[in-house]
């Protein structure tokens, strides 16, 4: 594709939309954690009260940090300049390579924007650690094959 602004563009959205379903995921699994957990009944097992309280507290707390973690992607997704081109893969950089496209932005995997497939990752994935500091025609060996970065934008 010539036109990296646009898949820029796309990739956003096309994330966008992932990471707004995870938020409603997580608020919808912490609000029935809440409720389950506020709606046990005492029994006459004594500690299965509390047990079951004190498990509905912890899947509310697990899912309220995977809501936060969602917010914050979203955050930094919407935060991403469309327009800049790289000299260097960083956040907000689409890097095409002989092999693939990657988008660094936000864990999100492998997504499909027409026929093209791009793995969009975290600055922090191993692909965005291993393209950290490289330049047009630079060499990476990824699961034992090397690719060959062609673009930066």
């Amino acid at each position: 594709m010539k036109n990296f602004v646009e898949l820029k563009q796309l990739a956003i959205l096309h994330c966008t939309k992932i990471i707004e379903q995870r938020i409603i995921v997580a608020e919808t699994a912490m609000k029935n954690a809440q409720e389950s957990a506020n709606s046990e009944d005492k029994s006459s097992a004594g500690d299965k009260y509390e047990t079951s309280r004190a498990m509905g507290h912890l899947d509310r707390d697990m899912n309220a940090k995977q809501l936060l973690v969602a917010k914050k992607e979203l955050i930094e997704l919407q935060n991403i300049n469309t327009n800049q081109a790289f000299k260097f893969p960083t956040k907000g950089a689409i890097v095409q390579t002989t092999l693939t496209y990657y988008f660094i932005a936000v864990g999100i995997g492998v997504i499909k924007i027409n026929d093209l497939s791009i793995g969009v990752v975290s600055t922090e994935s191993p692909v965005a650690i291993l393209l950290k500091g490289k330049t047009v025609g630079s060499k990476i060996v990824l699961a034992g094959k090397e690719q060959t970065i062609l673009a930066i934008h």
